[in-house]
């Protein structure tokens, strides 16, 4: 947008100066023009009156000193014409011009003239002046002077040079005082869109100086900044709450869970009995669905400090700690890596929770006899942990809703989870700047692949906290 600018007020520029600078020019030229003309007329007439006796009387007479002195003195070729357009006198260096003739006619009506106009500095032809030679009313011939263009040409130049000179002097200011002007304009736009992306990024602490710009820019800051205000403010309550829904509901949960467990031993009713069961087994899932809603406020709270982690240490921790429950489903988890460590930058606990997550699902959907295969590898300037299962897969519209909050598959409303798990996940990994993608399997099953930065500089990880007792903590 600033170049936009510039080229306007420089356009705007350029079009004034063609309107002033042309007119100014063409002036200058037939000023130039007219003051040659002046002094040859003058010159020319003077000749006039010396040249009468010459063309009466048949002799040079004085008039042929003067003329041989003043071509000498100004090498300008001058001659006397008789009306039979014959030339009695004429200097050394005088020679007829294409315009002679057309002058001579008009000189020997009785009027003095000259041609061109004006002179331009791309002109050739010279300047030619006439003036009658009269006695007693009669006209018995012409003063003819051919004057060469060329100094008028320069002199004209030059001043056309100069013109040059001033316009582009004024384009350069232009220029200048444009790039100061729109930088000034467009500085609190900058900063905007500046602002725009760092709060993108989650930097929701960025705002706008409002003291830049225009009047116009610097209320628009303000509301910018009013508005980044609120947003953060809603943001905030809304995480604040769910927080605290889900903190404060885990108690009553609890107790009602307490209260249903001991109608257990008084229940007599096969039906019942099951009906029991099944009230167990939605206050489990009840508690379920608020922990993960308490692990995403949090995670969507994250300031986006960065640590650095071995991911490859963390992923095997993980493995070892969903071995159990693997082999409870008689599921083959393995991890596929190598001993070296291999360092990522991300926030707190984002390999730890993001890996739950994707192990959960993974040994959740294979089934028995299913194999979940977890890898880690350094590719493309970061760290890429991928884990393989051999379940049923997803399509590719499914793919597409997998990370919004609650969403569940249509053939997996059954199964134990609360659809939040890949939602923390995915909202982790976009903190650590990272990226979480999943695709279909080569034969069947889920790819699910994590990609996270490496630190910039070759620095010791951070050290995680371990795991409870090697518990995992499904948040599916």
């Amino acid at each position: 947008m600033r170049r936009r600018l510039v080229i306007s007020y420089l356009l705007l520029m350029v079009l004034v100066l063609i309107a002033l600078e042309t007119p100014l020019a063409a002036t200058m030229a037939s000023r130039e023009t007219e003051r040659v003309r002046a002094d040859r007329l003058a010159d020319a007439t003077r000749f006039a009156s010396l040249a009468g006796p010459a063309l009466r009387d048949g002799g040079p007479g004085p008039i042929e000193s003067e003329l041989s002195s003043y071509d000498d003195l100004y090498a300008i070729g001058t001659a006397i014409v008789d009306r039979d357009r014959n030339t009695p006198v004429s200097s050394p260096r005088w020679q007829p011009s294409p315009a002679t003739a057309a002058v001579l006619d008009v000189a020997l009506s009785g009027q003095q003239t000259s041609a061109p106009e004006s002179v331009w500095p791309w002109t050739t032809d010279p300047v030619v002046v006439a003036v009658p030679i009269n006695d007693g009313g009669e006209v018995l011939g012409a003063v003819v002077i051919v004057t060469s263009a060329g100094p008028i040409r320069r002199a004209v130049l030059s001043w056309w040079l100069l013109l040059a000179l001033a316009g582009l002097l004024a384009v350069l200011a232009c220029v200048l005082t444009a790039f100061g002007l729109a930088g000034w304009v467009l500085r609190p736009v900058t900063e905007l869109d500046a602002v725009t992306h760092e709060i993108a990024e989650g930097d929701r602490g960025a705002r706008v100086q409002h003291r830049l710009g225009p009047p116009e820019l610097r209320r628009l800051a303000g509301s910018f900044n009013h508005m980044a205000d609120v947003v953060s403010d809603v943001m905030d309550r809304q995480r604040a709450f769910v927080a605290h829904a889900s903190h404060q509901l885990r108690n009553p949960l609890t107790a009602l869970r307490l209260r249903v467990e001991e109608l257990g031993p008084s229940l007599t009713d096969p039906a019942g009995r099951s009906e029991h069961r099944l009230a167990l087994e939605e206050t489990d899932r009840l508690a379920l669905v608020l922990d993960a809603l308490l692990t995403l406020a949090r995670a969507e709270r994250e300031e986006n400090e960065r640590v650095t982690v071995d991911a490859a240490a963390v992923a095997a921790s993980r493995v070892a700690a969903w071995a159990p429950l693997a082999r409870h489903r008689s599921v083959a988890l393995r991890l596929a890596t190598t001993d070296a460590p291999a360092y990522a930058q991300t926030v707190p606990t984002a390999v730890d929770q993001a890996l739950d997550a994707l192990i959960d699902n993974a040994v959740k959907f294979s089934g028995a006899g299913g194999a979940v295969t977890v890898t880690v590898a350094r590719r493309d300037g970061g760290v890429a942990l991928e884990v393989r299962d051999s379940g049923p897969g997803m399509t590719e519209s499914q793919l597409g809703q997998a990370t919004e909050r609650f969403w569940r598959a249509p053939d997996a409303q059954n199964v134990d989870g609360a659809g939040l798990g890949l939602t923390i996940a995915a909202v982790l990994v976009d903190a650590s700047d990272g990226r979480l993608t999943m695709r279909p399997g080569e034969s069947r099953g889920l790819v699910a692949a994590l990609w996270f930065p490496t630190p910039p500089l070759a620095t010791e990880p951070a050290e995680e906290e371990p795991a409870a007792e090697l518990r995992p903590s499904p948040v599916r």
